[in-house]
């Protein structure tokens, strides 16, 4: 029998704009509004990206600080994983900030890749650095994959000792520069990781609802929400993250899949 199937809102990113959208959650009351409203629609963890108040991204201790509290003050049982991706061009110093808050997770990239005109750079010993300081911490890693050697990078840290099985991956697929959001690429990327792991599958802008619905027919999990995706179909923008989240649940339904509560999420990753 397949999971439950656990559904993350990925509310803002580091790249997306209130021009491209104006219903972007910025500010960390909108950001917690923002979970709560997509938990209260199916989702069981939220990814965690601040800004300061002119929109730009920041990996602030102090910010996402206060984020994660308001979230907290309104959802206590959704589950915070906060990205230490931050933007092109962060040092590993500044995108490790939110990972010494002890949330239960966050995302660990395990490659570099072109990342439109830029390069998001993950290079061997930020890897090591990252895992690492997650393991000391006592945080369950999302492995980020944007293409399939990542796979073998993460593996590589579980000969280390620096991951510990089972492991969760998140493909995140279609973004320019990093495999493309085809369904062929989907089943190669599942197939590759390890028995017994754990997936998620992040397709960007209109390979987003495709690949969703490929995951949850195959048994994999799901992220949707405006990092990812700020259009609810061809031309007509998102109104919410919880908007896409309802969408998820809605062709979980149709396919007789079961919606992860928080709790539920947490024993099927085995989070402590």
């Amino acid at each position: 029998m397949m999971d439950k199937l656990i559904i993350t809102a990925a509310l803002t990113g580091a790249e997306v704009i209130r021009e491209q959208n104006p219903n972007l959650p910025v500010t960390p009351a909108e950001i917690a509004e923002a979970a709560y409203r997509c938990y209260e629609a199916g989702a069981s963890i939220v990814h965690v990206h601040v800004h300061n108040e002119d929109e730009t991204p920041t990996q602030s201790a102090a910010v996402f600080s206060e984020t994660i509290g308001l979230i907290k003050e309104k959802c206590n049982i959704i589950i915070i994983q906060v990205s230490t991706g931050g933007a092109v061009g962060m040092t590993a110093e500044e995108r490790l900030q939110p990972v010494y808050l002890k949330p239960e997770m966050a995302t660990l990239s395990t490659g570099s890749v072109n990342f439109g005109d830029d390069v998001f750079l993950n290079p061997p010993a930020y890897m090591e650095e990252f895992a690492k300081v997650m393991q000391k911490q006592g945080i369950k890693p999302e492995i980020e994959v944007f293409d399939a050697g990542m796979i073998n990078n993460a593996l590589q840290l579980v000969k280390k000792g620096l991951l510990s099985e089972p492991l969760h991956f998140d493909f995140v697929m279609g973004v320019p520069g990093g495999i493309p959001g085809t369904l062929k690429n989907l089943l190669h990327l599942a197939e590759s990781i390890p028995s017994g792991s754990t997936w998620t599958v992040a397709g960007m802008g209109r390979t987003e609802l495709p690949l969703g619905t490929a995951a949850i027919i195959m048994g994999g999990h799901v992220r949707v929400g405006f990092e990812d995706n700020i259009y609810y179909e061809k031309g007509v923008l998102a109104e919410s993250n919880a908007q896409l989240v309802e969408r998820i649940v809605c062709v979980a339904g149709i396919h007789s899949r079961p919606v992860a509560s928080p709790d539920e999420a947490r024993r099927i990753l085995s989070l402590a």
